[in-house]
């Protein structure tokens, strides 16, 4: 589930549209054409990035080329049909705010294109996904793949949007390793890294824009906690992150390993005690060193 639809998110030049970027006008098509737009309506950047932690993952694993590929096309097909099941959903809430960086919302991407992509999509997920295994399909169209569906159509504006995070990203290693020759269950330290650094990318996520969301109507759990709370819950998931990669595997960690919390430890203080976008840019650092610790799990 990626860590771009961690909340409902309007452009900052929405407040105020010109005559091309009014809701509802419509625009012509992007250059690049109707792929690209169905790649941007699918949230392309955080979908690719969850893809490749799994490739990853597969390869460190050591699960064979083929089953690499093929939970490659699973992952990728199922986290296209998250994003465009978000755009979908929230299309009429876009228009209405001008929301300019959304294609379905500013007509460069019809509405039927993107709904005969997801048919499309969802056909390769669950076939893909089968073909790696019953457990690892499971895991992936149940806990992943319906993770980010509920959140997308019931828990986003509520208390509970933090939850899907936690089950997706939780359960994503279980893919690579329920998938493999001998199907077992990852590490507990593996999931618990990765189910917390997914509910941190949650709040990390809408933190930058939590007055633009709950104009719109939007109160996840972020919202109700407010910015300060956010950013420490961000900040203090992060570094359970960090310990439970480092100290939960067999053996004291090299000398890198706590080198890295050290560079981690000095990120959260500048998260929780910056000024301006410090905090940010501050707890995304930690985010990205939390990615490759889980990657190399």
């Amino acid at each position: 589930m990626a860590a771009s639809r961690g909340g409902y998110r309007t452009s900052r030049s929405s407040t105020t549209p010109g005559p091309t970027s009014a809701p509802g006008a419509i625009r012509p098509a992007a250059p690049g054409g109707a792929a690209v737009g169905l790649l941007r309506a699918a949230h392309g950047g955080p979908t690719l990035a969850v893809t490749t932690l799994v490739v990853v993952l597969a390869v460190g694993r050591d699960v064979g080329w083929g089953t690499a590929l093929m939970l490659a096309g699973a992952v990728f097909a199922g986290q296209l049909t998250i994003g465009w099941v978000n755009d979908l959903v929230d299309l009429r809430r876009d228009r209405e705010v001008g929301r300019t960086d959304k294609p379905l919302a500013t007509g460069e991407l019809p509405v039927a294109a993107v709904r005969t992509a997801l048919a499309l999509a969802a056909a390769s997920a669950v076939g893909l996904s089968l073909a790696l295994g019953w457990r690892s399909a499971l895991v992936h169209l149940v806990l992943v793949v319906g993770s980010g569906q509920a959140y997308n159509l019931c828990l986003k504006a509520t208390a509970w949007s933090w939850l899907p995070y936690a089950v997706a990203f939780g359960t994503l290693p279980a893919v690579v390793t329920l998938a493999g020759a001998d199907p077992v269950w990852p590490e507990p330290w593996l999931m618990l890294a990765a189910g917390t650094l997914g509910v941190a990318a949650h709040f990390l996520n809408v933190l930058p824009d939590l007055a633009d969301d709950a104009a719109t109507g939007v109160r996840g759990l972020p919202h109700r906690i407010g910015g300060t709370a956010s950013r420490v819950a961000a900040t203090t998931l992060l570094v359970t992150a960090s310990l439970a990669a480092l100290l939960g595997r067999d053996g004291a960690p090299e000398t890198w390993g706590w080198l890295l919390l050290v560079l981690v430890l000095g990120l959260a203080a500048l998260s929780l005690r910056g000024r301006g976008r410090t905090p940010f840019r501050a707890a995304v650092a930690i985010a990205l060193l939390d990615v490759v610790l889980v990657a190399a799990g």
